[in-house]
């Protein structure tokens, strides 16, 4: 055998030799197995802004968790596999810093008292091994509190109010709270100006929602106002009458609000939709009350 056909026949051998592995690796590529610590997500408006956590979920498992198997002093995922993922599509303030939107991750040192959390511009990092001090965007320091034993780590968004919440880790018998706000009457008020710069002359739904918005947030009541009466001249109906008659009382107006509620609930009784005509009827009949 000359040495052409020598290589030959190793190469053959070679191949042959390899070409199990290599046939199988597909399917061991598409082996799905389930993750000790499940993966989990939660999404949160508050005011006009969209919170995204993403997260896996450790289990206790009879385990010491704090200070233990989550070490003190120590850069932790603030969860399992990858660090936990935080996007917010507006910008937000966390302890007075702005951060604006964005995807970030959510990093935390925890130690007895208390705790350092951290939200920190890297993406997709798996753990905390790649940390980089310089990457924070956001760091603050809350305090840990007991709380009924959690078996899996958890987040949740508590103490909602219209501009504010917090996002609260739950695991062990330890919670800590994360608070968030954002500038959300700001928000509202570019949309309504934008909005109403741009109105059409049919639309009488626009003028009467920036109205309302601003009545039940006590906000731009003078603008607010006015933009109820261009609704209602644009097209009467119950409902900008009625919000119309509230901001006449409220504004003082007792005789122009009883007119308006009067005529209301005539147009509601005219309306094929057939309102519920109630609250506005004992609304009046207080009204007229007071006024003698």
């Amino acid at each position: 055998m000359n040495r052409s056909h020598v290589c030959t026949a190793f190469a053959a051998a070679i191949i042959a030799a390899v070409m199990p592995g290599l046939s199988a690796t597909p399917a061991w590529a598409d082996l799905k197995l389930p993750r000790p610590s499940p993966a989990a997500s939660l999404t949160q408006t508050i005011g006009l802004t969209d919170f995204t956590v993403a997260y896996s979920r450790p289990g206790v498992k009879g385990r010491k968790i704090w200070g233990g198997l989550v070490p003190y002093g120590e850069v932790w995922r603030t969860g399992a596999n990858e660090a936990t993922s935080f996007v917010t599509t507006g910008e937000a303030t966390i302890a007075g810093k702005k951060l604006p939107a964005g995807e970030y991750s959510l990093y935390t040192i925890p130690a007895e008292t208390e705790w350092t959390v951290i939200v920190s511009t890297e993406k997709g990092a798996w753990g905390s091994f790649t940390y980089d001090k310089a990457k924070d965007a956001v760091r603050l320091t809350v305090k840990p509190a007991t709380a009924p034993f959690e078996e899996w780590m958890r987040f949740t968004f508590e103490n909602l109010t219209p501009s504010s919440g917090d996002l609260v880790l739950h695991w062990e018998k330890l919670q800590v709270a994360i608070p968030i706000e954002v500038a959300t009457q700001e928000q509202a008020m570019a949309n309504i100006r934008a909005a109403m710069a741009e109105l059409k002359a049919d639309d009488s739904q626009t003028p009467y929602r920036c109205a309302q918005y601003c009545f039940n947030a006590g906000v731009n009541l003078d603008e607010a106002m006015a933009w109820a009466k261009e609704s209602v001249v644009r097209k009467a109906g119950f409902f900008n009458l009625s919000l119309l008659a509230d901001m006449q009382m409220k504004a003082g107006n007792s005789k122009d609000a009883i007119a308006t509620a009067e005529r209301a609930l005539q147009v509601g009784k005219e309306d094929p939709n057939k309102p519920d005509l109630r609250p506005l009827e004992t609304k009046l009949s207080e009204w007229k009350t007071k006024t003698g």
